[in-house]
């Protein structure tokens, strides 16, 4: 299998020609991934052709690690990011610091693979969890994921059963929120392996938010928190929309993982009087 390939570090000199900022690394899953299969020399002579054609590695490999979970993927799914680590570890925060009964009400929504929806079972596996996606090869992706009967096909909080209004404790979203016109200086990887409809925020990028923000609020129970990905550029706006629906918000950034998420809630009656 090595043979086929040269040395570990003849691989990863080869990755880092085609542009590799991780070849080293990306050597080091290729082989491994190779060795579990189990792949020919051939066959891992092919994964390393796609590779250095510009494939996602996860794409080639069949998989990405996210959050403790090892999460299937797909052509033209949205691959997720390390960045969004960061929802999910706000997300696990409010669940486990805030109380709401046996089986909380979790969405996973614009899901993708389901990879948030997915790490946040592994570490709280009571959740009563549902996910949402328009995509639907997102769809059959992440229920490969998930639970099959609980990820839904439709328009944000529309796929949802309607018997959710009003329950929902958690509404975990990575939508899209990239502007239009630079999806064009996105990287290869996503702009030519995922379909646009993960991508696309509309012209300002705050589309799929607007949307969300206009929505969400007969979902949620008393208490509700909805948590949006979206960027340190961006998240002023985001908030801002979630504010206008009468939520209190807050902007987390975490510098480790370059993620950006607005977290709202729906206010406590004390709140409210604060406000007024």
């Amino acid at each position: 299998m090595v043979d086929a390939c040269g040395s570990h570090e003849a691989l990863a000199a080869r990755l880092r020609a085609t542009g590799s900022v991780f070849a080293e690394d990306e050597a080091t899953l290729l082989l491994q991934h190779a060795a579990a299969a189990p792949c020919s020399p051939d066959e891992l002579e092919t994964l390393v052709a796609r590779r250095c054609a510009g494939e996602p590695l996860e794409l080639v490999v069949g998989w990405a690690s996210f959050g403790g979970v090892r999460v299937t993927v797909a052509p033209g799914v949205f691959v997720p990011r390390q960045r969004t680590t960061l929802l999910v570890g706000l997300a696990e925060g409010v669940l486990r610091d805030e109380p709401r009964g046996a089986a909380p009400v979790v969405v996973d929504l614009c899901c993708g693979t389901g990879a948030v929806g997915a790490a946040l079972l592994a570490r709280l596996p009571g959740l009563d969890l549902h996910a949402a996606d328009l995509d639907p090869d997102a769809v059959a992706c992440a229920r490969r994921n998930l639970p099959a009967d609980r990820v839904h096909q439709g328009d944000l909080l529309e796929a949802l059963p309607t018997a959710l209004r009003g329950r929902v404790d958690v509404v975990v979203a990575n939508a899209p929120y990239v502007p239009t016109d630079a999806i064009g200086t996105m990287p290869p990887e996503a702009r030519e392996h995922e379909h646009h409809v993960a991508l696309d925020g509309g012209d300002d990028g705050l589309a799929v938010h607007r949307r969300i923000a206009q929505t969400v609020r007969p979902w949620l129970a008393a208490g509700g928190v909805v948590l949006i990905e979206t960027s340190v550029r961006q998240a002023p706006a985001t908030a801002a929309l979630l504010h206008a629906v009468g939520l209190a918000t807050r902007v987390v950034h975490d510098e480790d993982v370059d993620g950006t998420v607005v977290v709202a809630h729906v206010p406590t009656e004390p709140e409210r009087r604060a406000t007024v």
